[in-house]
């Protein structure tokens, strides 16, 4: 298993909260960008050795992890990413609409102007990616811009659905993100990046109905590319109730 990117190894043993959270941070990259994929076991002892933990702070993430949705526990058995079979996918098309425009126009409503610089500085990280056609940061920056707009609409209840949301939306776009060569691919991301542009004006101008309608129609274009490499030919996506 290869090492973490994060990790320095000419730098000071970390204390292990912090290799906690590295390894936290490196479980959640690697199963958003699908390098492990759904379903898979996850080795405690591998991850335990790799980043120079005990097992107990291992299984502790790991709990931790499985609250947020990431991976799956099951008594007597070894924990597993989390799985991507019919029914979670149906249930995904048809919460993502109301999802996304809950916590969008929330955070209109709620938005300060330090919300609004964050979520610009994550906007122009992922033009960077996708101007030098980096699908990994692509992914993970269009993850932390939707999770960014989560946090901004300060919702308890909302906010535990929309980090399981995002982790297979991810999964998906890391998917269709791998095909550049389709039809209309390379128009599609540029829409996608301008219709981000425009969400964040409606966030800072406080326009939440404006910005429902926008992450609708963001959606929308999501949707369609998703399924095309999700969904198996003749099956039915559903839209969602909007």
């Amino acid at each position: 298993m290869k090492a973490s990117p994060n990790i320095d190894p000419d730098a000071e043993p970390a204390a292990p909260t912090d290799r906690k959270a590295a390894l936290g941070e490196a479980l959640r990259h690697r199963i958003l960008n699908m390098e492990m994929r759904p379903g898979a076991v996850v080795d405690e002892l591998a991850f335990a050795e790799e980043f120079g933990l005990s097992r107990p702070p291992v299984r502790e993430l790991m709990r931790q992890m499985a609250a947020e949705g990431y991976i799956e526990l099951e008594t007597n058995r070894a924990a597993r990413v989390s799985s991507m079979n019919y029914q979670s996918l149906r249930s995904f098309f048809l919460a993502a609409p109301l999802i996304y425009i809950a916590t969008t126009q929330l955070a209109a409503t709620n938005a300060t102007p330090a919300d609004v610089d964050r979520l610009r500085k994550i906007q122009q990280r992922l033009k960077t990616a996708l101007k030098e056609d980096d699908v990994d940061s692509r992914v993970l920056y269009n993850d932390a811009f939707h999770l960014e707009i989560g946090k901004m609409a300060q919702n308890d209840y909302l906010m535990p659905s929309l980090r399981r949301l995002l982790i297979d939306h991810a999964r998906l776009g890391k998917i269709f993100y791998r095909h550049p060569a389709v039809e209309n691919m390379q128009q599609d991301m540029a829409d996608a990046v301008d219709q981000h542009e425009q969400i964040i004006d409606a966030i800072a101008r406080h326009d939440a109905l404006t910005a429902g309608e926008l992450v609708k129609a963001h959606w929308e274009l999501s949707r369609i590319r998703m399924a095309e490499y999700a969904v198996p030919e003749g099956v039915n996506v559903p839209i969602g109730i909007v």
